[in-house]
Formats: structure tokens, C-alpha cells, sequence
């Protein structure tokens, strides 16, 4: 998928080093010291160090990793918040560190916006004026910028209290405010550093879904900082995974979490429940025959009986899912003589589409027995789940 998204930041050597000695330092990471020699060494931190990936259009990339990783550091940089001690962060053309005040002043306004983890409310402006004001700093007229404000407000949906003041907000209310404020700047890239980490878990596990469906609609590039592993998992189309200011691990979430890179990513994603990652098309199999709604009853017997079915599932010559018969209307309409099974049809099973976590599947399978049927947008059938395949594909998810 990512080979056909347009790249939309190019991180190449990025390294930064805290203190005022950063060639020493650099002299020893080349030679294969560590971050902890290096300062033991030097005194000089070494926060990040030949960091290299892409965030492509209208991704959600998360940077993840414990405390003192560098997550933090490395999302400053991309704005130049921190300088970078040597490396490349290119945008639409632009290499940030290479640019003068002025130009990065510009490059920030037309291209980042962020949101922070403790809100960055002015107390004393309303809701309103609060997500105004970085379309105030940049001098846009009152009335357009009130009518932008609006907009993002009602996107994140605050519509309603545009003249209410953060301490009237809850908390997850407050960073509704900020995520429209930087929405209203229209910037390209949106950064979220822990936004979400002071929110109580309820709260911010419907945080989390509304960033989701924003991102659905809006479809704006996003990097966004945590260290909580559940949310990385929820929330990120791809997770760069840090460790001691290097990446450990970039890919999807399925791809860490079923091909760790070495024991430190494994020890990471411990205790994980894998069943909501891991979806219906990881357990799903071949249909091993399906009935046309012209078939016959005997027709349609005599395939269930060479497959080993007591039902099967009827569809149309795209494959489109029609229905389900069993086995037992069948050899009662057989007897009756009847020449088509299309009346025989029932609607009365499961579908799923392949990206459905497995652990909603368990619950289907108490209420039927027929196997579950994926399917794809069109409704055309893919395949089948039947609970074993899901049994299995998680024992072998843990031994991975």
C-alpha cells in the first residue's frame, strides 16, 4: 500500500545531541558506542541517532517507545522546536534544518500544527477565541477566522459551546478545543505529542475513535507520540518503535506484533491480547464450494455431500454473497420435487469484512454454528471462519 502513497516528510541521519560537545559524541556513536558509554564518556546525551523513515500522505504514523526513548525529542524536531544535531527532514521539498528564521517561520505556519498533552488553553478566552488564535496570529480577518473556527469546532464536535471557558470543559472536552485549533490553521501535518495521556481511559479510548474517524474524513497527515502500546496498536496505520534515541522496528501493527525484530520488541509487545489485532482475514479460509440460487436441491446435495457441509452458502456469478441453505431443507425439497433452491435461501448467518478484530467473531460463533462468511465492500465472498481457524491462528500468534 505505502509503495503507491505520495511521501510527504523524508527523515534521513537525523541525529541530536544534548550538550555542547555533539562532534565528540558523533565521533564515538561511529565507532559503535552506545548512548550510555557516550555520556558516561562525554557528558553529552545522545537523544537520537540516524533516524530514518518517510510519513506519507494522509498517514497516521506513531512513534512510540518508554520513557527517555527519544519520541518526544524526534517529533520536536521535525518542526525544529529542537535542532537537529546533523541529518535531513525534507518537506514538500524543503529541508527544515537548512532554512533561516524567516523561512522556517513560514514553513511551520503553512505546514505543522500541534497538539499538546496539557491542553495549552488560554484560560481567560472562550472556546472560540482559543481556537481562533493561531488564525489571529497570522493576521486573518475576524470574521473569516470566526467562521473557520466554527467549522473546526463542529468537526470535533464542540459545536454549542463556542462561548464557554476551559474550566467549564472536561478534560477530553479541553483536547477537543486544542485539536481544533490546529485544524483550523489548515496546516498539512498535524503532530500530537501524548495528547491523549492525561485523559482518564475511558475518555480517551473515544479520544482515540474520534481521531480515528477525523482521520477517516479528513484524511490528514499525522505523526502522533505515545508511549502506551494498546493505543499505538489501536490508533496507527504504521508504529515506529524507539529505543535508547535509535528505531528498534517501523511497520504496521500486525507486522510488529507478528514479526517482532529482536527480543527487545518482544519483550515490548508481551501480554498483547492478539485477538484485537489480529482479524477475520488472518483466520479465514477458502470456501471449499458455494451453490448458484439456479442450482437444483440434488445438484446442490450432491456438492455439500462431496465437501463434508451440512449448509453452503449460495452467491451470484461475481461472487456476490445471496444467501445460505442447509442441508436439511434441501433433502425435503428434493423430495418434493422442487427445481431451484432460491426459496430455500435463509439470511440468517454471520458476515464480517476481512479487517474485523477476531475477538468479535467469538461471540458469533456462540449464536450459530454456520461458519462466518467475509466479505468484501461489494459483498462478494471471500472466504469463511470457522472457530478452530481462530483458535489457531492465535496459538500460533503466541508462539511467534
Amino acid at each position: 500500500m505505502n509503495e503507491n502513497r505520495n511521501v510527504k516528510i523524508r527523515v534521513r541521519n537525523l541525529s541530536k545531541v544534548f550538550g555542547s560537545q555533539p562532534k565528540k559524541a558523533l565521533e564515538l556513536r561511529d565507532q559503535g558506542h552506545k548512548r550510555p558509554e557516550i555520556l558516561d564518556k562525554t557528558g553529552q546525551t545522545l537523544g537520537l541517532s540516524n533516524i530514518d523513515f518517510d510519513v506519507y500522505e494522509g498517514e497516521l504514523l506513531v512513534i512510540m517507545g518508554l520513557s527517555g526513548s527519544g519520541k518526544s525529542t524526534l517529533i520536536r524536531c521535525l518542526n525544529r522546536l529542537i535542532e537537529p544535531t546533523e541529518g535531513e527532514i525534507v518537506i514538500d521539498d524543503e529541508d527544515i534544518p537548512q532554512l533561516d528564521d524567516k523561512a522556517l517561520l513560514e514553513c511551520r505556519r503553512r505546514h505543522f500544527s500541534m497538539v499538546f498533552q496539557n491542553f495549552a488553553l488560554f484560560p481567560h478566552r472562550t472556546v472560540q477565541q482559543n481556537a481562533e488564535f493561531g488564525l489571529e496570529i497570522r493576521g486573518v480577518e475576524p470574521a473569516e477566522r470566526a467562521d473557520i473556527a466554527q467549522k473546526a469546532l463542529k468537526q470535533v464536535g464542540l459545536d454549542g459551546w463556542e462561548d464557554a471557558y476551559p474550566n467549564q470543559l472536561s478534560g477530553g472536552m479541553q483536547q477537543r478545543v486544542g485539536l481544533a485549533r490546529a485544524l483550523a490553521n489548515d496546516s498539512t501535518v498535524l503532530l500530537m505529542d501524548e495528547a491523549f495521556s492525561a485523559l482518564d481511559p475511558l475518555i480517551r479510548g473515544d479520544m482515540q475513535q474520534e481521531l480515528l474517524e477525523l482521520q477517516h474524513r479528513m484524511q490528514k497527515t499525522t505523526v502522533f507520540i505515545t508511549h502506551d502500546l494498546d493505543e499505538a496498536l489501536n490508533i496507527g496505520d504504521r508504529i515506529i518503535l524507539l529505543k535508547d534515541g535509535e528505531i528498534v522496528q517501523i511497520g504496521t501493527p500486525e507486522e510488529i506484533l507478528t514479526n517482532p525484530a529482536d527480543e527487545y520488541v518482544k519483550r515490548f509487545i508481551e501480554g498483547v491480547d492478539m485477538s484485537k489485532i489480529l482479524t477475520a482475514e488472518h483466520a479465514m479460509r477458502p470456501v471449499r464450494a458455494t451453490a448458484r440460487e439456479d442450482d437444483g436441491p440434488r445438484t446442490t446435495l450432491r456438492k455439500m455431500s462431496e465437501h463434508g457441509l451440512d449448509s453452503i452458502y449460495v452467491t451470484s456469478r461475481d461472487r456476490t454473497l445471496l444467501g445460505l441453505v442447509q442441508v436439511d431443507a434441501l433433502e425435503q425439497a428434493a423430495h418434493q420435487g422442487k427445481e431451484h433452491i432460491r426459496e430455500l435461501m435463509v439470511q440468517d448467518f454471520r458476515t464480517v469484512g476481512p479487517e474485523e478484530p477476531l475477538h468479535n467473531l467469538f461471540a458469533m460463533f456462540s449464536e450459530k454454528s454456520f461458519p462466518i462468511a467475509v466479505v468484501d465492500a461489494e459483498k462478494r465472498l471471500q472466504g469463511v471462519v470457522v472457530k478452530g481457524a481462530v483458535l489457531d491462528e492465535l496459538a500460533q500468534a503466541g508462539e511467534k
